[in-house]
């Protein structure tokens, strides 16, 4: 057995209509389809949702509930808000630049480009709180993945006994350090 790809991933959402209309105006994306229904399918339980489905590119479906008899949405107070959030990956840095530029006309506000070495990045906020990130690949990728690659279960096991950032790869962000 083996899992062939993410079939969608769900989010919680603040207004469907406008958060279709976001991710259609800022990214760019498809509005696939929607569920709306008086009762959870899986629990049996009334609670009326809607359910809408965009198309995040090659296959990727990103959905979200709006769930209009549920307490106001929130988030995880003990997870930094950094953490949790969404990366879609663009074709490369004219792009991402391009995207950056984008939402920063229509009054987004971008953190980044961050460069990760095996990847660059820009950092945002949809209208429902979530971090959304735009990476592209590094020209160099490959040849970084395959050095991440000789050192990731000895950095897991460094990490596991001790709990202390593994310097295996403290050359990744070397860059963005520098510049700071």
């Amino acid at each position: 057995m083996k899992i062939e790809k993410i079939h969608h991933v769900a989010y919680r959402c603040k207004d469907a209509k406008e958060t279709v209309e976001w991710y259609g105006k800022m990214l760019n994306m498809d509005f696939v389809l929607a569920i709306a229904e008086d009762h959870v399918p899986s629990t049996h339980e009334p609670d009326p949702y809607m359910h809408v489905f965009l198309d995040a590119g090659n296959g990727n479906v990103l959905a979200f509930f709006e769930l209009p008899t549920k307490p106001e949405m929130g988030r995880d107070p003990n997870t930094p808000e950094w953490v949790q959030h969404i990366a879609f990956k663009v074709k490369d840095r004219a792009e991402l630049v391009e995207f950056k530029e984008h939402l920063e006309e229509k009054g987004v506000e971008v953190l980044g480009v961050t460069d990760h070495s095996i990847f660059h990045s820009i950092y945002f906020f949809d209208p429902n709180g979530h971090r959304i990130e735009l990476a592209c690949p590094d020209p160099e990728e490959d040849a970084m993945l395959a050095r991440l690659n000789d050192v990731k279960w000895d950095m897991l096991e460094e990490w596991s006994r001790t709990r202390k950032a593994p310097q295996h790869a403290d050359w990744l962000h070397a860059k963005e350090l520098e510049k700071n």
